[in-house]
């Protein structure tokens, strides 16, 4: 069973397993048209395309964040038609870091599927190492994913809203971790959101870090102590990780889980939700 990471070599192994499920990730927030068009261009044999807009979030209403979370019935609809059940093993990849893949990743862990992983370094490292690429529309047949959702993985704004009002942000018992760059964490330089800056005690932990120059994960040592620093002395499931949207904050989710410092939560609503209600603080600099 692979339930963080997963090598290009290994995957390779078994992609024409029927038991195996690859799911193509690819996509950019500027041009959302375009994984999809990568992906029938090019893709792993075998891989069904996952949309982030289309398949891997709800619908927006005046109270959400830009990727809302999907409904339970909606992703269990999808993840049968996709073939998926509780003994296929299935594998993410987007176009390297896996910052898209880590959302599928976390979706199905938080309905109760452990046998789900991402591809270290992504559609890039696949092609680095020579490994065949189609352009070949795959079918699986249809299987009953039975969907568990664990509410304990989930954070919500009215949650954050009272762990900060108790006090429990700033004497780190709930430990805010958002995975926006810096340089939008501190409100210099907003490119997505109409309000700048973070919530009041949370702190920055770039998901970018988590990853090398070419878009693979860091080694787990590498990546525990670098979490260690961040955790401060605090176990994991305190930690509570945010970002824009709550997509990214999932690659930091998967950066834990990789290091060996399971049990942190998801704030899926993350800055974009928490933005939406004018009275909630918003604090700015570092």
């Amino acid at each position: 069973m692979f339930t963080t990471l997963i090598e290009p070599a290994e995957l390779h192994v078994h992609a024409a397993d029927a038991g195996w499920a690859v799911i193509d990730c690819r996509f950019d927030l500027a041009r959302p048209a375009w994984g999809e068009e990568a992906w029938e261009a090019g893709h792993i044999p075998g891989a069904l395309y996952a949309h982030l807009d289309r398949d891997l979030s709800g619908a927006h209403t005046p109270d959400t964040g830009r990727h809302p979370l999907p409904a339970v019935s909606a992703l269990a609809n999808l993840f049968s038609s996709w073939g998926i059940d509780a003994a296929v093993q299935v594998v993410a990849y987007d176009q390297g870091p896996g910052a898209y893949a880590a959302r599928l990743w976390w979706l199905l862990r938080w309905l109760g599927h452990a046998q789900v992983a991402v591809l270290n370094g992504g559609f890039a490292a696949w092609e680095r190492a020579r490994l065949p690429v189609s352009r070949a529309c795959p079918q699986r047949a249809p299987r009953q994913f039975r969907p568990a959702p664990a509410a304990h993985m989930l954070v919500t704004s009215a949650n954050v809203a009272a762990a900060l009002a108790a006090g429990e942000l700033a004497r780190a018992q709930m430990l805010l971790v958002d995975a926006r760059s810096a340089e939008r964490f501190t409100g210099e330089n907003e490119t997505l959101d109409p309000v700048a800056g973070h919530i009041p005690g949370a702190r920055n932990h770039p998901f970018a870090g988590n990853s090398d120059s070419q878009g693979r994960f860091l080694p787990a040592r590498e990546l525990q102590r670098a979490w260690e620093q961040t955790l401060h002395g605090r176990p994991a499931s305190a930690a509570v990780a945010m970002c824009g949207s709550g997509v990214t904050a999932c690659h930091n989710l998967l950066a834990l889980e990789a290091a060996g410092l399971p049990g942190a939560r998801l704030y899926a609503g993350s800055w974009s939700e928490w933005i939406r209600d004018p009275a909630r603080p918003v604090a700015r600099g570092s």
